[in-house]
């Protein structure tokens, strides 16, 4: 494996709106790192965005940021449609990637990006960055140690309504666009959620599910239901719905043992319920201003040969094929 023998120097490439608070900013503040260059094809937000954030050098083309021979870290935050080009393109160049989710537009494309990986023998890592959170690794510690007894069933539901999702109102508008998502909002919001329960459980044995444009308001699906099975006969039932009325959304996560429950929701807060009989604890947990800011930490001690891998492309594979078996 081809590790960074130095300071990580890291280029983005694509710095939109999650780059402004949720992960950019973190590749400054953590040892042995800064991030050097920025990549946009509007010249005016690129440089904006260079200035704001004191970053050095800022780029319309990302051949010309992946070229540059400072850099020695690419962070594709791109739509995913562009995902699986810019990612080759800079293992082959030598250069290790951090990927944002969802890896690619399907399966097939991360099965690709995983091979380039090998091939390249270049550190690669999907950003599933919740697996670095407190929140999801004290429930993983719950697991593990089976406090909620044998797991039989996981529940998720997430319900938006079109009011409460401003994704779907914003100008750009890609993430309803299945040419550059690869689907809906389901694309966006599932990959964190089914990546952690391979995260817990495993690969799943079997999945299957559907989707439906319900509303046809945009071009993705706004309904999705996905059944699956992991070791263990641990049963998956989850479901998507994007255009529910404001007095049904919700959002949540039930983990179902033979000795109690677990419940967290994904993206609202960061509490855990841990049910056991008539006992009930709730576990406050505190995210990070800059989210991503621990999983990045990960990331470049794997890119330094200091540490494991986080979140392979092969990890990353499982969940992509999940999403694939709801199409």
């Amino acid at each position: 494996m081809r590790f960074v023998n130095d300071d990580l120097r890291w280029g983005i490439i694509g710095c939109g709106a999650v780059c402004e608070v949720k992960s950019g900013p973190a590749f400054s503040k953590i040892r042995h790192s800064s991030l050097r260059a920025v990549m946009r094809r509007d010249a005016f937000k690129a440089a904006d965005y260079a200035r704001r954030h004191h970053v050095p050098k800022f780029y319309t083309d990302a051949r010309q940021l992946i070229d540059d021979p400072e850099i020695n870290a690419i962070y594709v935050a791109t739509p995913p449609a562009q995902h699986e080009e810019f990612a080759i393109r800079a293992m082959a160049a030598g250069k290790p990637v951090y990927v944002e989710k969802p890896l690619a537009l399907d399966a097939a494309a991360v099965a690709r990006m995983r091979d380039a990986a090998i091939r390249y023998q270049v550190p690669a890592v999907g950003a599933y960055y919740r697996r670095a959170l407190p929140l999801f690794n004290h429930v993983k510690s719950l697991l593990q140690r089976k406090e909620i007894g044998k797991i039989k069933l996981i529940a998720i539901t997430t319900l938006q309504s079109r009011i409460e999702n401003r994704s779907t109102q914003a100008q750009d508008n890609w993430r309803v666009n299945p040419a550059l998502s690869g689907g809906g909002l389901f694309h966006d919001l599932a990959p964190h959620q089914l990546d952690l329960m391979c995260w817990f459980f495993g690969e799943p044995l079997r999945t299957n599910g559907k989707s439906f444009n319900q509303d046809k308001a945009e071009p993705a699906p706004d309904v999705t239901t996905l059944d699956a099975v992991f070791p263990s006969d641990i049963l998956l039932r989850g479901t998507w719905a994007f255009h529910v009325h404001e007095s049904a959304a919700r959002e949540s996560c039930e983990i179902i043992g033979d000795q109690g429950k677990l419940v967290f929701s994904f993206f609202s807060g960061a509490a855990l319920e841990i049910v056991k009989g008539a006992d009930k604890q709730v576990v406050e947990f505190t995210n990070p201003a800059t989210i991503q800011q621990p999983m990045i930490e990960k990331v470049a001690a794997y890119f330094r040969g200091e540490g494991n891998n986080p979140c392979s492309f092969e990890e990353a594979l499982v969940s992509m094929r999940m999403l694939d078996s709801a199409r």
